[in-house]
């Protein structure tokens, strides 16, 4: 077993506390990984709070993972003592169903083990990033590579390629024009990809406050929401539109922003039920989908991609005992646009 320090929710809504917790010895095919940096994800505020639903208690919350390889198991191939690698939202699945197969892991038909709040295969709780070390598979650890700095790479593991997946999935490249919704730790990181990859790219956010950061990081344009004219200028307008924010929106109003056969995609996950006039997808033979992070395969694709073209997430450095602070400050979307988590002070 190894001992590990962390900040753990102790019951929903609760504020983090410090505390100890133990890691599963190191197995054959087991990586030890000393975090050195973890984002803070608004997922891990949903989860902390239970606005996703139950959850297990005490939490570790945290899937954005960087950090530097301790020990390997003997069986261990990928990774080696002292290599810089990551961790994202998962930490295992069945890897026998044909999602598994295809390198889409986080479809797995069994379900695939979330890197916290959830059990892994010998039904233990899984806990999270927010530590000061971590034991996984190594088939689901990721190689980082030297051109990202370790604190910048963190938040790929999960803003990183949440957008980067549905960006790749629908074809995103020269030619194409794409609107991100939201411009916050999801929304930045979608601007920066979608502008790398070498779309036309929109922002569209609820007010102009981050504008001149949108145009900064790739934006072509940059409009707000709360602009009634914003929809009406921009009608049929996007191939593309991605949703970040994790608030209910009219879908049918931004279906309209979307050229014939365009796709509105959800990547954001608002707590509450939203409602949909059909209507609004025939006119335009349109689309409505979802989006899940991305499969190992493809996430690695994603940190070389990044590594590539000069592509980290923006963000802001905390000490550990600032993190219920930072909590607050993500519900208020009052951060630009990711804290990190230095586990060196937990």
């Amino acid at each position: 077993m190894t001992t590990a320090a962390a900040y753990a929710v102790p019951a929903p809504r609760a504020p983090l506390e410090r505390t100890t917790i133990e890691r599963r010895a190191v197995g054959e095919h087991d990586v030890l990984v000393d975090i050195a940096y973890a984002g803070i994800c608004h997922s891990d505020i949903h989860q902390a709070t239970e606005g996703w639903g139950r959850a297990i208690f005490p939490m570790v919350p945290g899937h954005e993972i960087a950090g530097v390889v301790r020990e390997v198991g003997p069986g261990v191939t990928r990774h080696a003592v002292g290599d810089r690698v990551g961790v994202g939202c998962m930490v295992d699945s069945c890897r026998e169903c044909e999602n598994c197969a295809r390198g889409q892991e986080q479809y797995c038909l069994a379900g695939m083990v979330p890197t916290y709040n959830g059990r892994d295969r010998d039904g233990e709780p899984t806990l999270g990033g927010y530590a000061t070390a971590i034991v996984v598979d190594e088939n689901f650890v990721l190689r980082v590579p030297d051109a990202l700095e370790l604190d910048v790479a963190a938040p790929l593991l999960c803003a990183g390629i949440t957008l980067y997946s549905p960006l790749r999935h629908w074809g995103v490249g020269p030619g194409t024009r794409v609107a991100i919704v939201g411009m916050g730790g999801l929304g930045h990181m979608g601007v920066k990809i979608a502008h790398a990859m070498g779309a036309e790219v929109t922002v569209l956010s609820q007010s102009l406050r981050k504008r001149e950061d949108g145009l900064r990081l790739g934006a072509d344009d940059y409009r707000a929401t709360d602009d009634p004219a914003t929809f009406t200028e921009l009608a049929r307008s996007f191939d593309l539109v991605v949703s970040t924010v994790s608030v209910p929106l009219d879908l049918g109003a931004y279906l309209r922003l979307l050229r014939t056969d365009g796709t509105l995609v959800n990547v954001g996950v608002p707590e509450e039920p939203v409602s949909l006039n059909l209507a609004a997808l025939i006119g335009g033979r349109t689309r409505l989908a979802g989006s899940n992070i991305g499969g190992i395969a493809e996430t690695q694709e994603m940190l070389d991609f990044c590594a590539e073209h000069g592509v980290g997430a923006e963000i802001e450095l905390i000490r550990a005992e600032q993190v219920n602070e930072a909590y607050e400050r993500v519900v208020a979307s009052d951060v630009r646009f990711r804290f990190v988590i230095d586990a060196a002070t937990i």
